[in-house]
This record gives C-alpha cells, sequence and structure tokens, in this order.
C-alpha cells in the first residue's frame, strides 16, 4: 500500500472505531470527503483493504457491503453500564433540546437588535425630527400671524362662483359637442380633420379635464 493509500485507511479505521456503527464505501466518502479530500475509488480500495487485513469487519447484504469497527477490540459491557448510558443519553438529548431552544431564542433577539437602530442612529433621527417640528411650528406661527385670513363668507362666496364658472363651462362644451356633431354629419371627412381645419383647440388638446363640483 501506497503512503498515500496508507493515509487514507488510517484515517478511516480511526473514523470507523470512533463512530463504532456500520457504513457503506458511500456513507464513509460522504462523511470524510470535504474535511479530507478523499477520491470515492480511494476510500473503496481502503475500505476493502482494511478488512482483508482483519483492521475492520466486512457484512455483505445483497450487492451492497457494511463495513463496522472490529468489536473484539472493545471491553464488554454489562447490562448496568448499558443502563447507565440509555440515562445519559437520555439526559443530554434533553440538554441539547433545552440548548437548542436558547439559541433559537438568542437568535431571534439577535435579528431583532440588528433591525433596530443604533444609539448614535436614533440620536441623530431624534435631532431631525426636532428640527422638523421647530420648523412646522415658524410656519403655524406666521400662519396665525398673518392678517390676511379668508372668512367664511368670502370662501362661500369663492366657491359659489367656482360652481357657476364649471356648470358654465360644462354648458358650453355641450352646446359646442352639439353643435360639431349636427356639422358633422355632412362633413365628408374627420372629426379630427374638421377641428384642424376651423383651428379649435378641446380640452385634451391642453389636457385638461372639468373639475368635480
Amino acid at each position: 500500500m501506497s503512503k498515500k493509500d496508507s493515509g487514507c485507511a488510517d484515517i478511516i479505521l480511526t473514523y470507523l472505531n470512533e463512530k463504532n456503527r456500520p457504513y457503506s464505501a458511500q456513507d464513509v466518502f460522504g462523511n470524510l470527503q470535504k474535511q479530507h479530500g478523499l477520491g470515492k475509488t480511494a476510500v473503496v480500495k481502503a475500505m476493502e483493504q482494511l478488512a482483508q487485513e482483519g483492521k475492520i469487519r466486512e457484512k455483505v447484504y445483497g450487492k451492497q457491503k457494511i463495513y463496522f469497527a472490529d468489536q473484539s477490540q472493545f471491553a464488554d459491557v454489562s447490562d448496568a453500564d448499558l443502563k447507565e448510558m440509555d440515562r445519559r443519553i437520555t439526559e443530554l438529548s434533553s440538554q441539547v433540546q433545552t440548548v437548542s431552544q436558547d439559541c433559537r431564542q438568542l437568535d431571534a433577539e439577535l435579528k431583532e437588535l440588528n433591525s433596530s437602530l443604533t444609539t448614535a442612529e436614533m440620536t441623530s433621527q431624534i435631532q431631525e425630527l426636532k428640527a422638523e417640528c421647530e420648523g412646522y411650528k415658524e410656519r403655524l406661527n406666521k400662519i396665525k400671524s398673518a392678517t390676511n385670513h379668508v372668512t367664511p363668507a368670502e370662501r362661500e362666496k369663492v366657491y359659489k362662483e367656482r360652481c357657476l364658472f364649471v356648470k358654465e363651462w360644462k354648458k358650453r362644451k355641450r352646446l359646442a359637442s352639439d353643435m360639431m356633431g349636427a356639422i358633422l354629419e355632412g362633413y365628408p371627412k374627420s372629426k379630427k380633420q374638421f377641428l384642424e381645419e376651423v383651428g379649435v383647440e378641446t380640452d385634451e388638446d391642453h389636457k385638461v379635464a372639468i373639475p368635480n363640483i
């Protein structure tokens, strides 16, 4: 076995002994490739060599081979020890669940803090808002101290005049439309051509519309 193959075999042997559970060659390749950069062919070759040398055990299930650590190297475990291990596993699983829940809570708090303003940002924003408020106060004071206020009677007069003008606008537009419609009945060209010939400009030409009363 070359030095490179020997190094690959040592890594795999150590891994199988540490995990002490069955793996296929594909499993071992997937678990170790990223960390150690092992090639799949090298992994398969090393595991077969280790099995031939008796350093690991091999079981064949159909077309698949399963490899695991040689159990003879491990001390026998009593029923009491197994029960203690099960108790310890349950205890550690509970601790893992508690720690995971704490991590999720801390992660949520971290996201909330990251989305919040810093003290410097809040101070700057407060100063901007204060300056904006002062501007509004100054504007309000100018309005209150002005002498050219519009009285309710004047406002009502302007509103009535507006209503009158809008109604007149609608009336004249309707009359013009009726008159143009009568002319177009005997006119050989289109409405657009007629307007161009007589030099009439419409509201639409100037992009205006009759306001609501």
